[in-house]
């Protein structure tokens, strides 16, 4: 039932969310760290100092954000995908991978309605300890050179401020700051994961009527979330690029995706349209084998079977 996709799909969400953040926020600081102003070397590195600088829950900064909205956010992406799916198939004979392919484009799509502010949100407060810890060595360069300088004192940004000022400086667009480049990662993201998720879980299925195994949907989901994540990290790179509000020093801003492209092929190189590729990859594949887990073992259905009116 709907309502059991919904509450799979939330429960998935926050679960897989809490587990892989940290990683998650390395992903961010490393694509938006541009040739010449580099604090961090590798994940390990960015985790090891974030510690350091912001404490334990420095790794967690923006997780509210993605624990308020990841439950719509996933429920939206499996629902739709079942969605399209039932009603791509032609009395009930198997999708052909075309079919499964728009299932997928049409889930992306539909998620993005709230993927774009969470994502927007999320950025602004998990990069803002990378351009503090930035003007800090700044200011430290300067006070060894020139004498003694004042401390830059971080000033502390929550989700609600920023909504807040976008809303009032821009409008609702304001929180739809990069649509278009969330929906060329999402869309072709779904694209590729769904239908193979779909096939490499039907590997493990004995027979079409009944569940695969969970372990061969949890390996299913983080093989095909992996290999989505990777294909599509370009285009994850000038997303987080283009809805970054704050930049660190001498950093380059952006008009739209082609000018985001252009300046970090020229400037950077082809290489840089995969940084943090691993630490997306490291972030999807259990994000979305647990998710995936969740949703097929059927959670919700456990809880509302609890109710009075089901039992009824």
């Amino acid at each position: 039932s709907l309502p059991a996709k919904l509450i799979n799909g939330g429960i998935a969400g926050l679960i897989g969310v809490t587990c892989v953040f940290p990683i998650d926020l390395a992903k961010t600081r490393l694509q938006n760290q541009q040739n010449g102003q580099r604090m961090y070397s590798s994940m390990s590195d960015c985790l090891i100092k974030t510690i350091r600088s912001e404490g334990y829950f420095g790794m967690y900064r923006g997780a509210a954000v993605n624990l308020t909205l990841v439950t719509p956010e996933k429920a939206i992406k499996l629902a739709a995908n079942d969605f399209f799916r039932h009603h791509l198939s032609k009395d009930g004979k198997k999708l052909t991978l075309l079919r499964e392919m728009l299932a997928g484009c049409g889930a992306g799509t539909c998620q993005v309605i709230v993927t774009t502010p969470m994502e927007m949100l999320k950025i602004q407060l998990q990069d803002a300890g990378r351009i503090a810890a930035q003007k800090k060595l700044m200011a430290a360069q300067l006070s060894a050179t020139a004498g003694a300088a004042e401390p830059v004192v971080e000033a502390r940004t929550t989700a609600t401020q920023i909504t807040r000022e976008l809303l009032r400086s821009k409008g609702i667009a304001g929180l739809y700051k990069g649509l278009g480049a969330t929906l060329l990662r999402d869309v072709p993201f779904s694209i590729v994961y769904f239908p193979l998720f779909a096939n490499l879980n039907k590997l493990g299925q004995k027979d079409p009527d009944v569940k695969a195994p969970f372990y061969v949907s949890f390996l299913s989901g983080c093989v095909a979330g992996s290999t989505a994540a990777v294909a599509v990290n370009p285009c994850d790179v000038i997303k987080t690029r283009l809805q970054s509000l704050q930049r660190g020093v001498n950093e380059d801003t952006y008009s739209g995706i082609l000018d985001c492209t252009k300046k970090i092929w020229q400037k950077e190189g082809p290489s840089a349209f995969f940084k943090g590729a691993y630490c997306r990859a490291l972030v999807i594949a259990p994000l979305f084998g647990i998710a995936q887990v969740v949703y097929f073992i059927g959670i919700a259905e456990f809880l509302l079977d609890l109710l009075p009116k089901h039992r009824a």
